[in-house]
């Protein structure tokens, strides 16, 4: 080959390249390196909370990114509830998938993916990642919990689905995740290597139910987990193996759209391990896109995890046809995004307060009381409220606060409330937050089935005001602990606003 074929081939790889890399960065305004990348083809961006602190800015960068390149792929994680993104700083105005798998309503399911979706439009994403579509098979496990539609595969298929048709009807791609399923795992993938040791019945009844509910309904990428399952390959995380994405998800499930790894930095896969190595083994695998850049954000790792997967080519470890593929499938999401868009229409700009009606009524509709006979409600006088304060989850991005002291406080004015943590817990202080027996007192909690801590701290507390209100955000356990027990199945405000609502008389029982 001739030195300036040989030129043209390489400009070409690389191309290729840029294309299958969706990095984060720092900033709400394109850096320099970042114009560019796209200016020389780079093929996506993944936004984070230091990207979004509100929809006018986000709609802003989103226009200037796709000024340097008119068919990059603008992604981000909005799942509502739990998890947001472009809500970081108040809270998601949707209850998300726990509360709307409870409700159990396909129907109003898909109209607030639709919502939700078309908030995400008005600010230029592209690509969501969302639906949750894992089955929360283990409530026990410390990642998945209320971002699932529920325990119960064959309805979190139903709502899975719905998500998809709403939020692709509103010109959004939907993204189904974290494939094959991480709800019967006990390790956060954040942090360690989840195992799913479930044999290939197991894992097709019920953990891939809700994947095939989202191909049957065009979800247009799934998201590739890390974990290892090993009925499917013993020696390789899924986001990184061939029988999982190449094998099972293409050519059994039949899945023809884009295939995306989850954050690769992520100690699951990232520990001991180079991220340009990773890049060349997921792509090898099967994945088409590789998110990175959730913690260092520059033009040296985009130009090393491209000049990798260029190397890959030449010394034979990645085949071109496989990188070339990958390209090709990211622009017919670009093409896809084009049409659904223009066939979705322009959303029209609302005010904040009509912002999410449905978020409303879907936390309302969601929430389960449980009330011992004599227990008082309405709440009659300002109440004390404890929050057990949960450390944050590891997919959270941004410090998005939680609880019910807020709305309590405006519907019941003279309410206090006060934040207790595992190191704040003793005798001496629960003493003295139950003591004012002359006011109402209400616990908020967030997963205390789950958290040893928070389990201890709520059965102290009850010993002491065996009359108190309990608010759980979180998976409700089997128990309904309290005179009182509130479940939302979520921690956004939406929902926390709801189960206020409820206590103080302003919604039915």
């Amino acid at each position: 080959m001739t030195s300036a074929r040989r030129s043209t081939a390489d400009a070409r790889l690389r191309l290729l390249a840029e294309t299958v890399l969706q990095p984060g960065f720092a900033g709400t305004a394109p850096p320099d390196w970042l114009r560019r990348r796209l200016a020389a083809g780079l093929g996506g961006v993944l936004l984070f909370a230091r990207n979004t602190p509100d929809a006018g800015t986000t709609a802003a960068l989103t226009a200037a990114l796709r000024a340097e390149n008119p068919d990059v792929i603008v992604a981000a994680d909005e799942e509502g509830g739990q998890v947001t993104r472009l809500e970081s700083a108040t809270g998601s105005s949707w209850p998300g998938n726990a509360a709307l798998g409870h409700v159990d309503d396909p129907e109003l399911t898909e109209q607030v993916a639709a919502e939700q979706g078309r908030f995400l439009a008005r600010a230029g994403i592209d690509l969501d990642y969302a639906p949750t579509a894992d089955v929360n098979s283990d409530p026990a496990n410390p990642v998945i919990g209320v971002r699932s539609f529920g325990a119960d595969a064959a309805a979190a298929a139903r709502h899975t689905a719905a998500f998809v048709r709403g939020m692709q009807g509103a010109g959004v791609a939907a993204c189904a995740k974290h494939f094959p399923g991480h709800g019967d795992t006990r390790l956060d993938s954040h942090h360690d290597l989840p195992l799913l040791t479930l044999d290939r019945e197991t894992l097709h009844r019920r953990e891939l139910l809700p994947f095939r509910a989202a191909i049957s309904a065009g979800v247009r990428s799934v998201m590739a987990g890390h974990l290892l399952v090993p009925c499917l390959d013993p020696g390789n995380p899924a986001s990184l193996s061939r029988p999982v994405l190449t094998g099972l998800l293409r050519r059994e499930l039949g899945f023809q759209g884009l295939i995306v790894t989850d954050a690769l930095e992520m100690k699951a896969v990232h520990r001991g391990a180079d991220l340009p190595g990773l890049a060349v083994r997921a792509v090898a695998a099967g994945a088409d896109v590789l998110c990175v850049g959730a913690q260092r954000t520059d033009e040296e790792l985009v130009l090393a995890l491209r000049d990798a997967l260029v190397a890959a080519v030449h010394n034979g470890s990645l085949d071109e046809e496989r990188l070339a593929d990958a390209a090709r499938r990211v622009g017919r999401l670009a093409d896809w995004r084009r049409v659904a868009r223009r066939s979705a229409g322009t959303p029209a700009p609302v005010t904040a307060d009509e912002r999410a009606p449905l978020g409303r009524l879907a936390a309302r509709r969601a929430l389960e009381l449980h009330r011992r006979p004599g227990a008082a409600l309405p709440l009659g006088d300002a109440p004390v409220v404890v929050t057990l304060a949960a450390p944050a989850h590891a997919a959270l991005d941004g410090p998005t606060a939680w609880g019910a002291a807020g709305p309590l406080a405006e519907l019941r004015p003279g309410t206090t409330g006060l934040g207790l943590s595992e190191d704040r817990l003793s005798p001496e202080v629960l003493d003295q937050v139950t003591a004012e027996r002359s006011r109402p007192l209400v616990v908020v909690v967030r997963d205390a089935a789950r958290l040893a801590w928070v389990g201890r701290a709520l059965r102290a507390l009850l010993e002491r005001r065996p009359d108190a209100v309990v608010v759980e955000l979180g998976w409700p356990g089997d128990d309904r602990p309290g005179a009182v027990h509130l479940a939302t199945r979520s921690p956004s405000p939406v929902a926390a606003r709801a189960a206020a609502e409820l206590l103080c008389g302003r919604l039915p029982e």
